[in-house]
Protein backbone atom coordinates (compact mmCIF):
# COMPACT_ATOMS: atom_id res chain seq x y z
CA UNK A 1 0.00 0.00 0.00
CA UNK A 2 1.65 2.96 -1.26
CA UNK A 3 2.43 5.79 1.44
CA UNK A 4 -0.61 8.59 1.20
CA UNK A 5 0.96 12.43 0.22
CA UNK A 6 1.90 14.38 2.79
CA UNK A 7 0.26 18.29 3.16
CA UNK A 8 3.05 21.01 2.43
CA UNK A 9 2.62 22.00 5.77
CA UNK A 10 4.13 18.48 7.39
CA UNK A 11 6.56 18.22 4.66
CA UNK A 12 7.90 21.22 5.48
CA UNK A 13 8.15 20.57 9.12
CA UNK A 14 9.62 17.22 9.03
CA UNK A 15 12.08 18.67 6.19
CA UNK A 16 12.83 21.68 9.49
CA UNK A 17 13.36 18.88 12.20
CA UNK A 18 16.06 17.30 10.48
CA UNK A 19 17.97 19.31 13.36
CA UNK A 20 16.38 19.88 16.55
CA UNK A 21 14.04 22.79 16.32
CA UNK A 22 11.28 24.42 18.90
CA UNK A 23 8.02 25.64 17.61
CA UNK A 24 8.59 29.27 17.00
CA UNK A 25 11.91 28.42 15.37
CA UNK A 26 9.99 25.40 12.81
CA UNK A 27 7.65 28.48 12.24
CA UNK A 28 11.03 30.77 10.77
CA UNK A 29 12.07 28.00 9.09
CA UNK A 30 9.38 26.63 7.12
CA UNK A 31 8.49 29.84 6.21
CA UNK A 32 12.53 30.27 4.77
CA UNK A 33 12.57 27.52 2.82
CA UNK A 34 9.18 28.31 0.97
CA UNK A 35 10.75 31.63 0.34
CA UNK A 36 7.51 33.35 2.41
CA UNK A 37 5.01 31.10 0.52
CA UNK A 38 3.96 28.85 4.02
CA UNK A 39 3.20 30.53 6.87
CA UNK A 40 2.38 28.08 9.50
CA UNK A 41 -0.14 29.72 12.30
CA UNK A 42 0.64 28.47 15.97
CA UNK A 43 -2.56 26.45 15.83
CA UNK A 44 -2.11 24.62 12.90
CA UNK A 45 1.86 24.18 13.62
CA UNK A 46 1.18 22.58 17.13
CA UNK A 47 -1.85 20.16 16.08
CA UNK A 48 0.29 18.95 13.04
CA UNK A 49 3.06 18.51 15.73
CA UNK A 50 0.62 16.67 17.83
CA UNK A 51 -0.17 14.36 15.03
CA UNK A 52 3.20 13.86 14.19
CA UNK A 53 4.13 12.83 17.28
CA UNK A 54 1.33 10.18 17.82
CA UNK A 55 2.73 8.86 14.13
CA UNK A 56 6.04 8.36 15.46
CA UNK A 57 7.44 10.98 13.07
CA UNK A 58 9.12 12.78 15.07
CA UNK A 59 10.05 12.86 18.93
CA UNK A 60 10.05 15.42 21.36
CA UNK A 61 13.22 15.78 23.27
CA UNK A 62 13.48 16.07 26.45
CA UNK A 63 13.28 19.63 28.49
CA UNK A 64 16.52 20.71 29.71
CA UNK A 65 18.92 23.30 30.42
CA UNK A 66 17.83 27.40 30.47
CA UNK A 67 15.24 26.93 28.03
CA UNK A 68 11.69 26.40 28.89
CA UNK A 69 10.91 26.04 25.15
CA UNK A 70 10.27 22.27 23.57
CA UNK A 71 12.49 21.18 21.07
CA UNK A 72 11.10 17.97 18.61
CA UNK A 73 13.39 16.42 16.27
CA UNK A 74 12.44 13.79 12.96
CA UNK A 75 12.65 9.91 13.93
CA UNK A 76 13.70 7.08 11.97
CA UNK A 77 10.33 6.58 10.39
CA UNK A 78 9.74 10.67 9.70
CA UNK A 79 12.70 10.05 7.57
CA UNK A 80 10.91 7.03 6.11
CA UNK A 81 8.00 9.05 5.25
CA UNK A 82 10.13 12.43 4.03
CA UNK A 83 11.76 9.78 1.21
CA UNK A 84 8.58 8.65 0.19
CA UNK A 85 7.32 11.61 -0.45
CA UNK A 86 10.43 12.60 -2.25
CA UNK A 87 10.31 9.91 -4.83
CA UNK A 88 5.79 10.74 -5.48
CA UNK A 89 6.98 14.02 -5.84
CA UNK A 90 10.32 12.89 -8.32
CA UNK A 91 7.35 10.73 -10.14
CA UNK A 92 5.08 13.80 -10.39
CA UNK A 93 7.65 16.32 -11.65
CA UNK A 94 8.65 13.59 -14.42
CA UNK A 95 5.59 12.68 -15.39
CA UNK A 96 4.15 16.29 -15.81
CA UNK A 97 7.89 17.37 -17.53
CA UNK A 98 6.94 13.98 -20.39
CA UNK A 99 3.58 14.83 -21.15
CA UNK A 100 4.21 18.74 -21.33
CA UNK A 101 7.48 17.70 -23.07
CA UNK A 102 9.64 20.00 -20.73
CA UNK A 103 13.23 19.61 -20.42
CA UNK A 104 14.85 19.08 -17.27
Amino acid sequence: MPNPALTEAVYYILLSLTEPLHGYGIMQHVEQLSRGRVKLAAGTLYGALNTLLEKGWITALSEGGESRKKEYVITALGREMLDCELARLKELLENGRTILGVKA
